[in-house]
């Protein structure tokens, strides 16, 4: 057995360690994202900065 075959089973074992999670509403981050976008979008058009 080499060393990688040996540690590969070791890495899908670990803790997570906070990141984001894979399996969250992307929809929704989308949506939130777009939404976040426009609204800047409106503000610096009626600041007048465009």
């Amino acid at each position: 057995m080499t060393a990688t075959a040996h540690t590969a089973p070791r890495a899908r074992a670990r803790s997570r360690t906070g990141g984001p999670d894979d399996r969250g509403p992307k929809i929704l981050e989308h949506v939130l994202g777009w939404t976040l976008v426009v609204l800047l979008a409106v503000l610096v058009t009626r600041a007048g900065l465009i």
